[in-house]
């Protein structure tokens, strides 16, 4: 299988190392493009991957065609390279473009797979979801998943649940920061080192998160497990509810989700 990728920023290079020190593919069997010369020669370099000077040669040289750019361009770049990427096979991770509106903009031969990943993929501890509404073969989807796996976790949803998939993981390590920020300046506040507390707030989120992860247990059980009653952490839990954290966490996703919404309109 030979792997193309139009776009060489941050994403794809974090999908060029997962297939490569997962063993899914040799680094020669990747072939990328981007607008930016400067990037394709920089990745080239570091990753040992194959470079092209033309979008249409990369994806001729490819088997399988991930979509890497911003959602802005995508539209261009698909009226542009139609021909090229008929009877290839295409995963999308450009937010806001639905499987209907990536099979408007290309020729039927071409098989869609719409993916939703997020930044820590950049960490090997991503969160990808696809979406049902593919075409791609049974080999071909073997093959995203292995290659989508080597980053993190992976599920499949319903197209129509896609949107509900940005407000949660997508936008969701952004709130999980902000949340990270506010734990350490709690700690600077009560007395702590900037970057102990931050080295603290991080474990700690991190071995919550592992543990929920690792037991299947409801994070209600796990957080009930913490407050011992009359004790600290009740006390904490308290003031988060007279706070409005529930309401605010929930706010925010179906914001990010009812923004993804209107993007797929536009």
């Amino acid at each position: 299988m030979n792997l193309g990728f139009i776009g060489a920023g941050n994403m794809a290079g974090a999908l060029i190392r997962g297939v490569v020190a997962g063993g899914v593919l040799r680094a020669d069997d990747v072939h990328v493009f981007d607008v930016n010369a400067e990037l394709t020669s920089r990745m080239a370099s570091e990753l040992r991957v194959v470079a092209h000077e033309s979008c249409a040669a990369m994806i001729e040289a490819s088997d399988m065609v991930v979509l890497a750019v911003k959602p802005n361009v995508v539209a261009q770049v698909l009226a542009e390279q139609k021909q090229a990427l008929r009877g290839k096979a295409l995963i999308s991770i450009a937010a806001g473009w639905t499987c209907a509106m990536l099979r408007a903009a290309l020729e039927e031969s071409t098989r869609v797979l719409r993916a939703m990943p997020n930044t820590p993929a950049l960490v090997g501890q991503g969160m990808t979801a696809f979406s049902r509404a593919h075409a791609l073969t049974d080999r071909e989807r073997a093959f995203a998943e292995r290659m989508f796996e080597s980053l993190g976790r992976l599920t499949w949803v319903r197209e129509d649940q896609m949107e509900a998939v940005v407000g949660v993981s997508g936008s969701g390590p952004a709130y999980a920061y902000l949340f990270l920020e506010a734990l350490a300046d709690a700690g600077v506040y009560l007395g702590l080192a900037r970057d102990q507390a931050l080295a603290m707030a991080a474990q700690t989120l991190k071995g919550a998160a592992e543990m929920a992860l690792v037991t299947g247990q409801h994070p209600g059980a796990l957080k009930d497990a913490v407050c011992s009653p009359g004790g600290t952490t009740i006390a904490a839990v308290k003031a988060l509810e007279d706070n409005g954290l529930r309401a605010a966490v929930i706010g925010a996703a179906v914001a990010a989700a009812e923004k993804a919404s209107q993007m797929s309109r536009a």
